[in-house]
């Protein structure tokens, strides 16, 4: 019967997890389809393979992020006031 909602009223996709900035995985919270953003933008069905791309990419992305993070010592930045 989870299938025949998504049949009739179509699916009702929400954000699962942030891979990247562009990269996200969705799932459908009526028939639990998985889906997630390929290499051109759109949505393509989350197999194993993109699964564990997925990974590798968030992986590299937290990698950058730390990394400018401690570089710039974003915590710490001036302040000037007049």
């Amino acid at each position: 019967m989870k299938n025949f909602h998504c049949l009739i009223f179509g699916h009702d996709y929400k954000v699962t997890r942030h891979v990247t900035y562009h990269v996200k995985e969705y799932a459908c919270n009526n028939c639990k389809k998985q889906l997630t953003t390929g290499g051109n933008g759109n949505l393509i069905e989350l197999t194993p393979k993109f699964k564990e791309i997925n990974d590798v990419l968030e992986r590299v992305h937290n990698k950058r992020i730390t990394k400018s993070n401690k570089q710039f010592n974003i915590g710490k930045l001036l302040v000037f006031r007049h």
